[in-house]
């Protein structure tokens, strides 16, 4: 994606939307439309989420740091980071440096609150929270292969929820995803049973594969009245990495087009930690 490879670059609209051949107008409409968010606020989202990387995994000084994702001064670079993360970059960087240090071993595998681990082999796989590559915020949910051989294993991180709250509704899952060395197949996926008819869609005619920047993902169900379960995750098929993060559930209306192409245990009632950032 091209922002995220010249987020360290003056990056203007003009030179985006040429990327996309949109007018500079036609692109910021749309991609205000899809992000949520102006292209503006998007780019400086990204790059505080690179600086809090950076902060947490390297010994760049605050200023150089500052200096390389376009921020003006070290002092513009603290109000814009405050905004967001709560605390001043010198204060974060002691503080986080330190919970990640003692609690690094609590989020792997099954112990990321409202996630789990499955699939056909999900033994030869390892899922945790990662504070290095993210998106936005502190976190991120990742999959990566540990002993795959071959493309016939998978695994998913995922977790089902009661139904009830988008029951007889349209609805879109999204992601923000990213991938390292993917073989075979990694992809968001979501499914919804009745006893007669599912609702599914893993993206297996959409597959994100090799080496990818981060990058919205979007699946879209119609959910039936009868429906009990709504399941999702992210899935890797073979060897490579995926990260995933903000998740978010809408209901939308019939003008959007589905993406249709079946549970299990204690159920909650809604989804959670969508954002990987909660603690068990």
């Amino acid at each position: 994606m091209y922002i995220e490879e010249h987020l360290h670059e003056p990056l203007t609209i003009e030179d985006i939307a040429r990327q996309s051949n949109f007018s500079k107008f036609h692109f910021h409409r749309i991609f205000q439309k899809s992000a949520g968010m102006t292209i503006t606020e998007y780019i400086r989202m990204r790059r505080l989420a690179n600086a809090s990387a950076a902060l947490l995994y390297s010994k760049e000084r605050i200023l150089d740091i500052a200096f390389y994702y376009q921020f003006e001064s070290q002092e513009s670079f603290t109000r814009a980071f405050k905004k967001i993360y709560k605390l001043p970059p010198g204060q974060y960087r002691r503080l986080m440096s330190d919970v990640i240090k003692n609690k690094e071993e609590s989020y792997m595998e099954t112990k990321i609150k409202g996630w789990f681990l499955s699939g056909s082999d999900p033994f030869s796989y390892e899922m945790g929270v990662d504070h290095e590559i993210v998106h936005q915020g502190k976190a991120s949910g990742y999959l990566t292969s540990k002993t795959v051989l071959d493309s016939t294993h998978f695994a998913t991180m995922m977790q089902a929820f009661k139904a009830d709250r988008f029951t007889g509704k349209r609805i879109r899952l999204s992601s923000f995803i990213c991938t390292k060395d993917v073989e075979t197949y990694a992809g968001m996926w979501v499914d919804d049973t009745t006893e007669d008819v599912v609702q599914f869609d893993n993206m297996s005619n959409r597959p994100i594969k090799g080496t990818t920047n981060w990058n919205r993902y979007s699946i879209v169900l119609d959910v039936p009245e009868k429906s009990a379960v709504i399941s999702f995750g992210i899935n890797l098929a073979g060897q490579g990495t995926v990260w995933s993060d903000q998740f978010t559930f809408e209901e939308v209306d019939e003008h959007t087009s589905t993406t249709d192409l079946e549970i299990h245990g204690e159920l909650q009632d809604e989804p959670v930690n969508l954002s990987f950032e909660e603690e068990i």
